[in-house]
């Protein structure tokens, strides 16, 4: 029988061209999964803080109710802001509010927090207690301090009965209104400024302090020339935030007072008046007016406190560059 030979097919090649190869995949492929994962904020963040941000740029400009149509105005809104004396009115209110907590309750918030750096014992239970006003409800302590600043049976005016002096009209006369809610915002963030006052306190080397005993130092001059210059940082911080929360008041005097101010908008504050004007006025288009006018006082406020509070350190280093140079100047 005769054998018949086969062509065994040529092998087939295994091996791939190098430039056919699958590439690795790119950077931003890699990173999708942790994008995925921060998405969540950034997506609550667009809808919740960045829209209604642009939103009310946009309906300053115009004429709206809050239901129909928007109509534009312009700077109509902003130009009628100007001549508003109810919003001049509410700015003069929120500055002495302002003024009267913010003052004593940053000095009162110092003196706390150096008694309790040098305090030995309870200082967690001092602490804790100095800290629980913060976390308290702003409405339930407005109404305790009505009680108190009441015109009738305010335990106020009683131990000014008591004493031999006639009694107040807190609540109906103007300058008793804002000392009214000066007190609730004192009362309620002098822990909270004292706790980081504290925590600046404990930063401070102790030897900065040996040494200031060595040379005589009195514990005035040791407080008032080593302690403060020292905690400049930290009143900055304390100043600027101070200024951010005392320039929105709201909650203290609309429960105190009501959302007309009381007698004569004697208590209405900016955020009150825009709160009328939006909310009960459906003026919303206005009311998106006074929230930026009242974020250009903020930030125009802010940077007076940086210049005069934080704004020193740059000037003894100006100082000192200057006289550096005048003294290399000098020797040549």
């Amino acid at each position: 029988m005769a054998v018949t030979s086969k062509t065994l097919p040529a092998a087939v090649s295994t091996t791939k061209d190098p430039g056919q190869q699958q590439k690795p995949p790119s950077k931003y492929r890699l990173a999708l999964p942790q994008y995925a994962a921060i998405s969540p904020f950034f997506i609550l963040f667009a809808v919740f803080g960045a829209f209604p941000i642009l939103f009310s740029i946009w309906i300053s400009f115009h004429s709206w109710d809050g239901i129909g149509a928007m109509k534009w105005v312009g700077l109509q809104q902003y130009s009628y802001l100007l001549s508003d004396p109810q919003f001049w009115q509410s700015i003069g209110n929120t500055l002495i509010i302002w003024v009267l907590s913010t003052v004593p309750m940053l000095l009162l918030a110092l003196v706390i927090a150096n008694a309790l750096h040098n305090a030995t014992r309870f200082r967690s239970f001092y602490r804790i207690a100095y800290f629980i006003p913060n976390v308290t409800s702003v409405v339930a302590v407005t109404m305790v301090f009505g009680s108190i600043f009441s015109n009738n049976f305010g335990l106020l005016n009683a131990f000014l009965q008591s004493i031999g002096l006639t009694k107040i009209e807190w609540l109906t006369q103007p300058w008793g209104i804002k000392v009214a809610i000066a007190t609730i915002v004192t009362w309620r963030w002098v822990g909270y400024n004292a706790i980081i006052f504290l925590a600046g306190l404990q930063a401070i080397s102790n030897d900065v302090y040996e040494a200031a005993k060595v040379d005589g130092a009195s514990p005035r001059q040791t407080f008032w020339r080593i302690t403060v210059p020292l905690l400049r940082p930290v009143i900055l911080f304390t100043a600027v935030t101070s200024t951010i929360g005392g320039l929105q008041i709201f909650t203290e005097s609309q429960v105190l007072v009501g959302d007309t101010g009381g007698p004569g908008g004697s208590g209405m504050t900016i955020v009150s008046y825009l709160y009328q004007s939006a909310f009960l006025d459906n003026q919303f288009g206005y009311g998106a007016a006074i929230g930026w006018a009242l974020f250009i006082l903020i930030v125009l406020f802010s940077i007076i406190n940086w210049r005069l509070i934080g704004g020193g350190d740059e000037r003894i280093t100006r100082r000192a560059a200057r006289r550096t140079a005048k003294e290399t100047t000098d020797a040549r």
